[in-house]
């Protein structure tokens, strides 16, 4: 026995990168609160699991089967829920450390981390307190609140881009300083988390309509007002290099309209004015040129007086929270399933948004 033990550990020792090669590919494929239980079982396997390799391994496989994050509106005690698409719910959490804030609003979500934001009440009549920016992975329950950005009269506008590094991130932040003669002027600037700071850049022509957002494949969108109505007249867009562009909207649009990420496509969710119960779903082919393509187009089982709050994106499948239900539409069968949830959540008109569980941390770069 005593002959057989010491091959033993002479074979794990000699072999000690291929156990650790087998450990990642199996404790990756859990659950982001189980893997948390298993640090706790040795040294070795809080190390391993704290490793670059095995976090971004975790995030390959979480990828393959995205969850839906949905956060109600909530002015204490701020929970988020992550769902399956058939409604079933995974698990509910507290945004970390964010009872300090009230009435925080969730508006994106990419690789685990989110981005919440709190307008603060305004000092005075003539300049606003600035906008709390928090970057949060509440899987792991960590976060960051970003600094102060420079002042603004107005209620700040922002976007956040990520990569190109696994867990790095650039928040655009539009705002409108103060001049002299009282003339309001737009300006654009950045933070990175490289650099942990904010960085202004060239001034910008389009403020857009809000931080209502989406990223996409490189680039954040938004809706931008049209001149006449405060309604969507085209889409501003910009990369990680702070290159921006403007993009007509499809032929068919509405007030009512949703950005989203289709497949690694800018798509828009149109539900018609003229008619609440009928909605299409266009995908860009050409920003260049903005080309767009009518992927589809259905009538949505709700009555005429509901309106749809929020459409979040996920595989092949639409998820749309209206007033009184929660929907999700199959793009491949042209099909609609109501998700029996209603009450779940402690505040009405929740937000959701596609969600990968992951282990990447907010405020620091992951090794290789």
């Amino acid at each position: 026995m005593d002959v057989d033990g010491s091959k033993l550990i002479c074979i794990l020792n000699k072999n000690w990168f291929e156990i650790d090669d087998i450990v990642i590919n199996i404790l990756s494929r859990l659950s982001v609160k189980s893997i948390t239980l298993c640090k706790s079982v040795s040294k070795d396997w809080y190390r391993l699991i704290n490793s670059p390799p095995f976090i971004k391994t975790q995030l390959i496989w979480s990828k393959e089967n995205p969850l839906y994050i949905v956060y109600p509106h909530m002015y204490f005690i701020p929970n988020v829920y992550f769902m399956e698409g058939n409604g079933e719910i995974i698990d509910r959490i507290p945004l970390p450390a964010c009872r300090n804030f009230s009435s925080l609003s969730m508006i994106c979500s990419f690789n685990g981390l989110i981005c919440c934001i709190n307008y603060a009440s305004p000092l005075d009549m003539t300049e606003v307190s600035d906008l709390d920016i928090l970057i949060c992975n509440p899987a792991i329950q960590e976060v960051l609140v970003l600094p102060n950005g420079s002042p603004s009269i107005e209620d700040p506008s922002i976007g956040v881009a990520f990569g190109p590094g696994i867990n790095e991130y650039k928040v655009f932040r539009f705002f409108y300083a103060a001049c002299e003669l009282k003339v309001k002027h737009l300006e654009c600037e950045v933070y990175s988390s490289m650099t942990e700071s904010w960085r202004r850049i060239e001034s910008v022509e389009h403020c857009p309509m809000d931080s209502t957002h989406v990223f996409v494949n490189g680039r954040v969108y938004w809706f931008i007002c049209s001149e006449e109505h405060p309604v969507p007249g085209s889409i501003l867009s910009v990369d990680r290099d702070e290159n921006f562009r403007e993009i007509r909207l499809p032929d068919e649009f509405s007030e009512n309209s949703f950005l989203i990420d289709l497949d690694g496509c800018l798509s828009m969710v149109v539900v018609y004015d003229e008619d609440e119960e009928k909605m299409s779903i266009w995908v860009l082919k050409d920003c260049n040129e903005s080309i767009w393509e009518k992927k589809c187009s259905d009538y949505i089982p709700i009555d005429a007086i509901e309106c749809v709050d929020s459409v979040a994106a996920r595989k092949n499948e639409i998820f749309f929270i209206t007033s009184a239900h929660y929907l999700v539409f199959n793009m491949d069968y042209k099909t609609w399933t109501e998700l029996d949830i209603a009450g779940t959540f402690e505040e009405n008109f929740p937000v959701a948004f596609a969600f990968t569980e992951s282990l990447l941390p907010c405020n620091r770069p992951l090794g290789s």
